[in-house]
């Protein structure tokens, strides 16, 4: 359950690291630099949030339990 809540900032993080490198290869000089390294770190944020939630997912740490904590605070 909790790989798939780790899905949406996932795909959030992808989108926003795909729309950075996308705009970054319009520009000129160290902006286009400085855009790919942005638009690459937010695609290794959203990978590490995949691994993050199948992590917990298969270690057992996710519980409906800790699930519920968290949304009735």
């Amino acid at each position: 359950m909790c790989f798939f809540i780790s899905l949406f900032p996932a795909t959030f993080w992808a989108i926003l690291g795909y729309l950075v490198l996308f705009s970054s290869s319009r520009a000129e000089g160290s902006i286009k630099t400085f855009g790919q390294l942005l638009g690459v770190w937010a695609l290794v944020i959203s990978v590490f949030i995949l691994l993050g939630g199948a992590y917990i997912s298969t270690t057992g740490l996710c519980s409906m339990e800790m699930m519920s904590q968290c949304w009735n605070q």
